[in-house]
């Protein structure tokens, strides 16, 4: 059954092959956006005070909130920690309080969050009845889904979709990644052994549709491929796909004086998280193996 999805982030890397996707398969998409375009279809919202007019909810099934600051843009600082912090705390605080205040509610809410819920937890197995981890990452996780899960209160079936490192060529991390490996200074960070729990942008848009259209389907989500690589297996995996040597490692040491607390949560912390709740529900991954995925995304 079609249906009008709102989506707050629709313009970011995720949200506009989302809104590509939704759009194939006959959905209504509606863009939540902090500045107008003077586009009618439009719901105008911001952090502070979330949908400036509920009454534009009227006619919504589904809103899918992906917007947040950039964790990774620069140097972690006070000032960066909490505009990431406020980003998604606040913002999902006011979307909530939105919903509240709307006659019209939708029945679900895909909330993104991330599996830095987890925090660094070295090989241990981790599926979505895990406890929370430690870390500036987890508490930030944590707190989001708190003020997600409230909606919950108003009858709206709630969905977290914590979601791992998203594999694209237009952008996140392994965008980052691809000027240096194609010049062959692409190696392990660290010692390698560390869990990098990815998802290829494919999968990741193809879960966040099923999430809206599944009705079974609720509660934390974990948006990781089956397989989780360590870092040495990744950095081998992309190596092969791009055909160049990966000798040149980035030490530990020299990644904390770089990047700072960044290193430790993003590059150096380990995280094996399982897709249980989707292969449970029945989700089939496209590109469930790694050289498969990267080789799908870098075409």
């Amino acid at each position: 059954m079609t249906q009008n999805i709102a989506i707050s982030g629709a313009r970011g890397l995720v949200g506009d092959a989302l809104t590509t996707a939704l759009q194939k398969s006959g959905h209504k998409v509606v863009p939540m956006v902090r500045t107008s375009s003077g586009n009618a279809t439009e719901i105008l919202w911001d952090i502070q005070r979330g949908i400036v007019n509920p009454d534009r909810l009227k006619g919504i099934d589904t809103v899918i909130h992906l917007a947040g600051e950039n964790i990774a843009s620069g140097r972690w600082n006070a000032a960066i920690k909490e505009k990431i912090r406020n980003s998604r705390v606040q913002g999902t605080r006011s979307l909530v309080n939105s919903l509240r205040d709307s006659e019209a509610r939708p029945s679900t809410l895909v909330c993104a969050s991330a599996v830095g819920f987890y925090g660094h937890r070295g090989d241990e197995l981790l599926n979505e009845s895990s406890p929370a981890g430690s870390g500036f990452l987890a508490d930030v996780c944590r707190e989001w889904e708190a003020e997600a899960m409230k909606a919950e209160e108003l009858g709206i079936r709630v969905v977290c979709v914590r979601i791992g490192v998203v594999l694209s060529r237009k952008g996140g991390a392994l965008a980052k990644m691809l000027l240096p490996f194609k010049l062959g200074a692409g190696g392990i960070v660290g010692n390698g052994r560390q869990y990098w729990s990815w998802i290829g942008l494919t999968d990741l848009v193809r879960i966040l549709q099923f999430c809206a259209e599944t009705p079974t389907v609720k509660g934390p989500v974990n948006a990781v491929s089956p397989e989780a690589a360590t870092n040495y297996q990744f950095t081998k995996a992309l190596g092969s796909v791009l055909h160049r040597p990966t000798i040149f490692p980035l030490p530990a040491f020299m990644a904390k004086l770089v990047l700072g607390e960044m290193a430790d949560e993003l590059l150096l912390a380990s995280i094996r998280a399982q897709p249980a709740a989707l292969q449970n529900a029945g989700f089939k991954f496209a590109t469930p193996e790694l050289k498969q995925c990267l080789e799908l995304e870098l075409r």
